[in-house]
This record gives structure tokens, sequence and C-alpha cells, in this order.
């Protein structure tokens, strides 16, 4: 390992690269950031300490990617910061191959991710980027940040200078608007899943529980809840939009969705394909893993030993239409079956919204720069293969970009939030960053082949003789 690089020189000195937020892929990349000595790079998180869903950290909850999808094997698997090295550094590494577990628990993930991030230089918490800015006369990015105190109030101020920004920002808790009100109900409990463990206790005294959304998160926390209540009394309901309780897209085939080379034919076609694509292909991420949907079912049936059914009730295919609170201690949900036309009221005790995460808006840390970004037709911002934000020629020039982590879902299709291509995206970030290849990638990355018309990635100069190429075939051969 390189030893801890010491500060820029000056406050004034430009450093080459500022991380905003510190979750798993700005994390991965100050790993795979970490051997280049020749690049000064600095992530600032105005969290205390690295967490990782920590509402939701729930025992024998498993990670949906392999461990192989840790923050670098799959860019660098000799990296310090693998996750085989960690078990190796707690001495671990002997029960986990007994264990012979391809997919590891979300405790231990966050817990791998915690030695990672409190073990690399250059990671500084507790502080809060307020502001990016260019300034055109000295052609440099200029990051306003605040130190807080451990209270989380405001110490100091500081600025720094960087020729490229990564924002790896993360998501927010996702409420659609029906269910906004909810939010304002005093003295009953409705609370998102991003939340669940830090209010579980009192959920579960509450008389009847609804569950809205039918994606990982809610079947995790119906079944949590199921187990926590008694049978015969457990008075659960489970709302889900989607027109099943469906297995998540999981065939070996299928997770190709979740490779380079598709993340690639993704992002050249037409701006209109892509957004209809991503409508139509919520089953290969909002969907429930397998064992999920068996361990409900299992747990289902045996209420059902000794004669009667368990008071829960499953619904899919239907909305909530609005929602509001009823005397001072009740909800009251007014629902619709999609596809009956149907409607209903239900009234409950306590609510949990499983309703997702959406991308965190940079509008806030980039409203300065707004007059610089270039956006498609739907008002987003415009990134290209390289994960940079479309910007003005006059930034540009000047070598330096903005790169973004988890906020190009609409440029690079499904597998933007997925674990198992946060050290490919990292590698091409400092790829591009550097105008070298301190991380060759591969060529191909799946038996599928997306498309007709082929689009390889950029090979440099000295690895083209690695290249392979396919000759056409002669009509009618």
């Amino acid at each position: 390992m390189k030893p801890t690089p010491g500060p820029a020189t000056t406050p004034d000195t430009p450093r080459d690269l500022v991380g905003i937020g510190i979750g798993p892929f700005n994390l991965s990349l100050a790993a795979l950031a970490h051997p280049l000595a020749e690049l000064d790079a600095v992530f600032y998180e105005q969290r205390p300490t690295f967490t990782w869903h920590p509402g939701l950290l729930l025992d024998g909850a498993r990670v949906q990617v392999p461990f192989l999808a840790d923050l670098v094997t799959l860019a660098d698997p000799a990296s310090p910061w693998t996750f085989l090295n960690y078990l190796k550094a707690r001495d671990r590494l002997f029960p986990f191959y007994f264990a012979e577990r391809f997919h590891i628990q979300r405790t231990e993930y966050d817990a791998y991710c915690r030695w990672v991030a409190s073990s690399l230089p250059g990671l500084h918490f507790r502080h809060q980027v307020d502001a990016v800015r260019w300034n055109p006369e000295r052609d440099i990015f200029e990051v306003d940040h605040t130190q807080l105190d451990p209270s989380g109030q405001a110490e100091t101020l500081g600025r720094t200078y960087t020729r490229n920004v990564v924002l790896g920002i993360g998501t927010e808790p996702h409420i659609p608007d029906p269910l906004r009100p909810l939010t304002d109900a005093p003295g009953v409990p409705v609370i998102h899943s991003a939340d669940y463990l830090d209010h579980r206790a009192t959920l579960l005294t509450a008389d009847h529980i609804t569950v809205i959304g039918s994606g990982q998160s809610g079947a995790e926390i119906f079944l949590d809840l199921l187990r926590h209540r008694p049978a015969g009394r457990e008075r659960l309901h489970w709302l889900g939009r989607t027109p099943a309780f469906a297995p998540m897209e999981y065939s070996k085939l299928g997770l190709e969705h979740f490779t380079p080379d598709y993340t690639r034919y993704f992002h050249a076609l037409p701006e209109p394909v892509r957004d209809h694509l991503l409508t139509s292909q919520w089953q290969l991420h909002r969907g429930i893993d397998t064992d999920t949907i068996t361990a409900i079912h299992d747990e289902l049936y045996r209420r059902t030993l000794h004669g009667g059914w368990p008071d829960a009730v499953l619904t899919p295919g239907v909305r909530v239409r609005t929602a509001g609170r009823i005397a001072t201690t009740k909800i009251e949900l007014h629902l619709e079956d999609i596809h009956q036309s149907t409607r209903s009221r239900l009234t409950t005790d306590a609510v949990v919204l499983a309703t997702g995460h959406r991308e965190r808006p940079l509008t806030r840390l980039l409203a300065a720069l707004d007059p610089y970004l270039r956006r498609d037709s739907h008002h987003r911002p415009r990134i290209d293969e390289h994960h940079r934000l479309a910007l003005d020629p006059a930034i540009t020039a000047a070598g330096c970009h903005l790169y973004v982590q988890n906020a190009e879902r609409h440029t690079h299709g499904v597998g933007t939030p997925d674990l198992g291509l946060a050290a490919w995206r990292s590698a091409t970030i400092l790829n591009a960053l550097t105008g070298k290849e301190p991380y060759p990638l591969p060529h191909r990355t799946a038996f599928t082949t997306f498309g007709l018309e082929q689009r390889q990635p950029q090979i440099p100069a000295a690895r083209q003789y690695e290249a392979r190429t396919l000759t056409p075939l002669r009509d009618g051969i």
C-alpha cells in the first residue's frame, strides 16, 4: 500500500479529483484510486461514518450479487481492498471457505465497506459539500464544503480546487405523491423502509400493519413482521402495484443485462428507446429473490399446520389512490385494483412505505453550473459513455470533467445502481480521468450479442494487439 498522501501544497493548489459522497460507489473509486501514486484525490461525506442502508440490515438478509461484486475485484482482483482480503485480515477466511456462500449477508457487506473506509486515506467524513462552481479565470472547479462537529452543526468552512469532480451522492427514499399525506400523521407510525429497523419495536405494537411495495425490501419487511407476529393474529396487509409478487429475473442470460456489454448497447440507443426500455425492465431490478419468496410461503404454510389460515392479506396489482389520517391513531388507505378497476378502503394502524429510492437530485449541488450543463429533451443531464456530464466546451477544453455514479440510469440502463458494476465503472472513470489505462478492462463480458451493430470499447494503442476482430460471413454461408 502506498503511504498516506500529504495535503495539497497550498489551499489554492488544485487536486486531480474530488469525490462527493462516500457510499459503496465512491468508496470503490477511492479504493481503486489508492495505488495510483500520481493521482491526488480527496473524498467528502457529510455523515460521521460509512453506513449502507442501516435500516435494512435485517438478520439473514443477503446482498443480491455474489461476493465477487465487492468494491474492487472485478477490476483488480489483486487489490488489497478485496472482500477476500478483508476476511483474511479478520482471520475469517477458512470459516468463509467452509460456509460455501456465494452471496453474503448485508451486515457482512456493510462491515467490509466500513473496514475499507476506516483504512483508506483521503476520506473526510463530517464534511458537507455545499456547492460546486466553475472558475473561468483559473479553469478549475471550486468545491465549497462545511466541516461539521459531532452534533452535526457547522464548524468550519472550506474550499477545495480540483480538475475533476465525481458525484456519488447516492439515492434518497421515495414516497409517491398519494402517500405523502401519511408522513404528516402525528401519532401514527408511518415509516419508510429505509428506517425500518429503527422503528420495528414500535411497529410491532400496532394492532394492524400495512406494507406498501412489492419489491425486495417490501418482501423482507413483510417476512420479518410475519415472523414476529403470533400465529392467527398476524394482522398484516401487503400491497403492491406490480401484477404479481414476482421473482427477480435471475437467469444466467438475464443477468447479462448487468454487464458492460449491455451498458454500452443501452447508452448508444436513442433517448426515447432507452426511456421505454427502462419502464419495461422492472423485473430485472424490482422483483424479489426466490429465496425470500420461498421463505414467505414457508412461513405462511407453517401457520396452517394446525388448521386455519394466517391473518395476512397479500394483494398485488393494487395502487393507493389517496391516503390520510382518521381520528388520531388510524390511517385510511383508498385502494384501486388496477385490472378490475374496483375500489376499496383499508383502515390500518401503521404503514411501512417500501416504495424504493430515487436518484438524489443534482440540482442543489450543481446550481452554479447550470449554464454549463447540457441536457436532454426531458431536462436530464446528458452523460457520455465514460460517465461524464456533458459540459460547455470551455470546461472540457481545459481538461476538466464532472463524473457521476448512480445518477445515470436514463443513459446507462438498469445496471446503474447494481453493485456488480461498481468496480468496472470506477475503473472506467479512472482510465478516462488519467488518460492512461491503469485498469485494463475486458473487451467482452456477455455471451449475449446486444444489437446487430456492435460497438466495441475504445482500446488504447498499447493493447490493440490483444483485441480480437470478427470477419463478416459471406452471403449464403
